[in-house]
């Protein structure tokens, strides 16, 4: 049995949307993204039983959430199953992460933990946001 969406569900404006349950994954992203980046900025190497959690969510924030923010982006609709999308999520993290690897090379900043941090938020955040942008607008446009 498949469950739809009535159109009246769906809220019209971008503020109503954002503050709904369909905007529940982009505030997971923004949360996670935060989460990352304030332990990596205060969890010192040597803060033992706080640094694992520090290597879970550097994981998560290195290998998933740029490709899934990307992944969601170019499919906004539910044209993808959740294996598919965790699937393509990972493989395009693995793909994005050394791009922005590469360009920061070219930089004067260089590839240290703060630049990398910072770009990967930012990409990620970005990413998020359009592919928010995009799925209000698809799902607007189809009720």
């Amino acid at each position: 049995m498949v469950f739809k969406e009535s159109p009246a569900s769906i809220p019209l404006t971008l503020k109503n949307y954002l503050l709904s349950t369909h905007a529940g994954w982009y505030w997971l992203v923004i949360t996670l993204s935060a989460i990352t980046t304030v332990f990596v900025f205060t969890t010192q190497e040597t803060a033992y039983p706080i640094v694992y959690a520090r290597y879970i969510f550097g994981s998560i924030f290195v290998l998933w959430l740029p490709g899934y923010s990307l992944i969601k982006a170019l499919f906004p609709a539910k044209e993808l199953d959740n294996i598919e999308r965790a699937a393509l999520s990972i493989g395009m993290s693995i793909a994005l992460v050394p791009i922005i690897g590469l360009l920061l090379n070219y930089t004067p900043w260089g590839i240290r933990l703060t630049p990398i941090t910072i770009s990967l938020l930012v990409v990620t955040v970005t990413l998020a946001t359009i592919a928010l942008l995009r799925e209000h607008k698809a799902r607007t446009k189809t009720s």
